[in-house]
């Protein structure tokens, strides 16, 4: 092997190296992120943090919006139920410091496609005060809109 075929092959290798580390760094990333990531323009995200499975609160939550499947389906929303306690040290992380939830009670939070949280609760809300808030949104006017 010649001396400058030696050198990138080195380089090459160093690379690599580097790349690999890079990416086991990256792995421990939170779940949560992604998923809310993979949502991201495809749908909108009823986030129900709690602090137990059988928080009161969370409970009349969810039977608010047991009979409203198809108004959940039709706004294009997925109902995701966190207990933080639950939660790996990067998704508890993800929730405190980005979506600023603090445990210990019940938080509410819908995140629209693109992401961003549009409306935050610590009481349960009735699922016409949420479908009102969807419903104002400007990708939800534009989806309510007749094709032409």
């Amino acid at each position: 092997m010649t001396m400058g075929r030696m050198k990138r092959y080195w380089l090459m290798c160093w690379a690599l190296a580097l790349l690999a580390s890079g990416a086991r760094a990256q792995q421990p990333g939170s779940a949560l992120a992604a998923a809310i990531r993979a949502g991201k323009w495809q749908q909108r995200i009823l986030l129900l943090c709690a602090p137990s499975p059988d928080n009161a609160a969370l409970r009349r939550q969810q039977a608010l919006l047991r009979p409203v499947g198809r108004e959940l389906n039709a706004r294009d929303m997925v109902v995701r139920v966190v207990v933080p306690d639950q939660l790996s040290a990067p998704d508890q992380r993800y929730l405190r410091e980005q979506l600023r939830v603090k445990t210990g009670g019940f938080v509410l939070l819908l995140i629209g496609k693109d992401g961003g949280v549009k409306r935050r609760e610590t009481a349960p809300l009735p699922a016409a005060e949420l479908f009102s808030t969807v419903d104002a949104m400007p990708m939800r006017q534009q989806e309510m809109r007749p094709r032409q």
